[in-house]
């Protein structure tokens, strides 16, 4: 007799829902099933959707049962009418579509607490710059499409000067050593721990993705992303690296996790949006438990991921002071598209920063500015209606479209001079005129952040525009 097989199109036509039920129900029932008739099995089938609750005990069905609960239960949510309340800073500079999408997400079911940064401008699901945490649930979209994206910034000891004197040196280390873009991969990758981590091995899709992260490991990304050489002005002389006052010579890069973490973030979510079913307005905003195999192989996915980006970022650096002939004097970095365990007020949360820099009790970060506009290095203050959080950069003032539309290459270039930046590769999108004013920025989060010192670009590397 013919083994029994079954199609996903089989288990649609008697009702069932399009979810992982329907995958594991075709395994349940030709492992268990095998010598029956595919009329007969889908009858069973058809018993289970009826009744799951009748069949969440039975050792065999009861897989299929539980899913069918789950997805009942998952149906019934609905967004609360009130949303809880928020902080938001620096409200003027914010564009009202970024306020409506955080109004949505407070209205989660799983939202606890949130805020939102002065440089805050539309996303997807959660904006750009919006600061959520949720109850022992993870949203994919809440921590983004380029899972811990970071900053990153090194100072030399090569003396400001030389950016002058050997310009052209600068700009060809800066040429010969950073990759761009969407498919940039390095030929030969240097060893790494975080290639070794047992994550590839013990889940599928990390496994699939390995090779993918050896080759793009020490590249950088498209649009927004950066390494540039710069000045430091160090304001305070009780800094955490005991260096004097004055100017230094420093690069900072600002990227993610590549491919790796793309992936993994159009997997989860897909598959968030399939277990947790939302209103088509905040489909985006769809989570994973944390108690589920879902929700944990995201958590373990994402923070490798972060691993992965610091990793990139540490070996963008090591080529360019290694070409330069440079020590490092000291140090900063941290992520702004990732979640957190943190406690606040006593409970335990899963805080989401989008776009956003942790700026906990005299924690570290770094805010850019733009092509033209000075970064500033910050010490956090901690302050808790924030989140412990501030914002991840100037913030977006137009659209990538529009941004194209109204700016005229003439007009970046004369800016770039106006400033003394040299610029290789970028585009319009990323004209510093399609920038927030970061000076603003930063007055709107004088609560949250002090700064240390400040950084102006000098020589910029980015992906090669339009």
């Amino acid at each position: 007799m013919a083994k029994l097989k079954l199609r996903g199109k089989d288990l649609r036509n008697i009702g069932y829902p399009e979810s992982p039920v329907i995958s594991i129900a075709i395994g349940v029932m030709e492992l268990h099933y095998k010598h029956h008739s595919q009329e007969d099995a889908l009858a069973v089938l058809s018993k289970v959707l009826a009744s799951p609750q009748d069949y969440v005990n039975d050792e065999v069905l009861g897989k299929i049962a539980e899913r069918l609960v789950e997805k009942q239960e998952q149906e019934a949510r609905a967004l609360r009418d009130n949303g809880i309340k928020y902080a938001v800073y620096g409200a003027e500079f914010i564009d009202p579509s970024a306020i409506r999408q955080m109004e949505q997400a407070v209205r989660l079911p799983v939202a606890v607490a949130g805020a939102l940064m002065p440089d805050a401008h539309h996303g997807y699901g959660l904006p750009i710059g919006g600061v959520l945490a949720t109850g022992n649930a993870v949203i994919p979209y809440g921590v983004g499409v380029d899972i811990g994206c970071r900053m990153c910034l090194s100072i030399l000891d090569l003396p400001v000067k030389s950016q002058q004197a050997e310009y052209n040196k600068y700009v060809k280390v800066l040429t010969d050593h950073t990759k761009f873009g969407a498919g940039a991969a390095w030929k030969h990758t240097p060893d790494a721990e975080v290639l070794e981590r047992k994550e590839f091995e013990e889940l599928p899709l990390l496994k699939f993705l390995h090779d993918k992260a050896v080759g793009q490991l020490g590249t950088s990304g498209s649009g927004n992303h950066f390494v540039e050489w710069g000045v430091v002005h160090i304001q305070d002389a009780q800094n955490e690296w005991g260096l004097m006052p004055g100017e230094y010579t420093a690069i900072l890069s600002h990227s993610g996790s590549r491919g790796l973490g793309a992936q993994v973030a159009g997997h989860y979510t897909r598959l968030a949006k399939e277990l947790c079913p939302l209103p088509k307005e905040v489909q985006h905003l769809a989570w994973l438990d944390l108690n589920s195999e879902a929700g944990q192989e995201y958590w373990l996915s994402m923070n490798l991921a972060g691993d992965y980006a610091s990793a990139c970022h540490h070996l963008i650096h090591e080529r360019l002071v290694k070409a330069m002939g440079a020590e490092v004097l000291a140090r900063v970095e941290n992520h702004h598209n990732f979640a957190w365990k943190e406690t606040h007020e006593g409970k335990e949360m899963i805080v989401h920063r989008k776009g956003a820099t942790p700026a906990g009790k005299g924690v570290m970060g770094i805010i850019p500015g733009s092509m033209t506009a000075p970064g500033y290095i910050v010490r956090g203050r901690g302050e808790a209606a924030s989140l412990d959080s501030a914002s991840h950069g100037a913030g977006r003032a137009m659209s990538r479209t529009a941004a194209t539309q109204s700016i005229t290459r003439h007009a970046m270039d004369k800016m770039l001079r106006d400033h003394g930046v040299t610029l290789i590769g970028g585009g319009l999108d990323e004209a510093p005129m399609a920038y927030k004013n970061i000076n603003e920025v930063m007055s709107a989060q004088t609560d949250l952040v002090e700064v240390l010192a400040r950084f102006q670009p000098t020589i910029v590397r980015m992906a090669d525009g339009e």
